[in-house]
């Protein structure tokens, strides 16, 4: 499986876990550019997600810009400081773009955004070729040190996945680090306590209407014994 059929079986699974959470999609090459803009709608982040194909935005990659278009595109919607997490993974490191990925991590910082970075990609590789089979490393031009310092400066995390099931474990430690919105509303009790005072009203409501009829059976019987 290609990192970016990975990438994308398991981002998905974490897009419809987020709840309440308003998400947005960047895609990041050469150019960077809004995928998807911020949305209640998971699906249709889903949707445009799929889309996503190898070298839509370039071939090189653009970390700054990345992060100052997520700087941007939480500001104007004007998400609470204390909710602003962008999540990127890369499989590179800085090639193009007008600016520095440390000096976009100070401003993100400033602007209250976490940014957690995942490093995406094997260690090894095995692959064929006209002088037999040999090993290769994959992500030899991940820059793990920049995606380290980014992360950390910003109060986020740098992670290391290297296969579907890393994955899957680090999505879930996001869940744990940064609990959607609908988890954060309190919970819904599981026994319903409704029918106590219900039934007290409709026992008041019994008492006041036989004490009701009692009153108009005295006043009754004693005009007919007068006839």
């Amino acid at each position: 499986m290609d990192r970016l059929t990975a990438t994308k079986a398991v981002a998905r699974d974490f897009i419809d876990r987020r709840v309440g959470d308003r998400i947005g999609l960047i895609l990041f090459g050469r150019e960077t550019y809004l995928q998807a803009p911020l949305t209640f709608d998971r699906k249709t982040v889903q949707t445009l997600l799929d889309e996503a194909v190898i070298g839509l935005a370039g071939k090189e990659t653009a970390i700054g810009d990345a992060i100052g278009l997520g700087i941007k595109t939480l500001t104007d919607a004007g998400i609470d400081e204390n909710r602003r997490v962008f999540i990127m993974l890369t499989d590179g490191a800085n090639t193009a773009g007008a600016v520095d990925p440390l000096k976009a991590a100070d401003l993100a910082r400033e602007r209250g955004m976490v940014i957690y970075a995942i490093g995406i990609g094997a260690d090894a590789l095995m692959v064929r070729s006209l002088f037999g089979v040999r090993q290769i490393n994959p992500s030899a031009d991940l820059d793990e040190e920049t995606l380290t310092t980014i992360a950390a400066g910003t109060g986020g995390r740098y992670f290391r996945a290297r296969n579907t099931e890393e994955f899957e474990q680090i999505y879930a430690l996001l869940d744990e680090l940064e609990p959607a919105a609908s988890d954060e509303t309190g919970f819904r009790p599981i026994q319903e306590h409704f029918f106590w005072p219900l039934g007290a009203a409709l026992a008041l409501s019994l008492m006041w209407a036989v004490a009701a009829l009692r009153r108009s059976a005295r006043e009754i019987v004693p005009e007919a014994a007068d006839g």
